[in-house]
């Protein structure tokens, strides 16, 4: 299965303290905005995402479609396909992508210790 380029989502609780953190590690704002409340940093191909008032945990994300500089994969296997194996291996979703739609989707699953993964596909 290829999920695509892999990153870390954090809920952080002040945005422009935990940009400059990050940037005292090496990283770079790669997208986003602060008046968004959210920013993609990377240092070479480490990616972290800050997200601030998003959501409550920190979270495992996979963007299938995507190489780690958020550019287009030609050969990549479907959100909606991904999904399919993941319900035929017997993993429960808390969120599903409409399999019957094209394009842009996602869909969540929590691995066995509650950790949220989104599969989250752009194209």
């Amino acid at each position: 299965m290829k999920l695509g380029a892999f990153s870390v989502s954090l809920a952080v609780k002040d945005l422009a303290k935990s940009k400059e953190f990050y940037e005292q590690l090496g990283f770079n704002q790669f997208a986003g905005e602060l008046s968004r409340n959210y920013l993609i940093m990377k240092s070479g191909d480490t990616i972290i995402g800050l997200f601030q008032g998003m959501f409550d945990e920190n979270i495992l994300t996979f963007n299938p479609g995507w190489d780690q500089n958020a550019g287009p994969l030609k050969d990549f296997d479907d959100v909606r396909q991904i999904q399919k194996h993941v319900k035929n291996a017997g993993i429960n979703l808390e969120v599903q992508a409409d399999e019957s739609s094209t394009g842009p989707a996602s869909f969540v699953i929590k691995d066995p210790d509650g950790n949220t993964i989104l599969i989250d596909q752009h194209v």
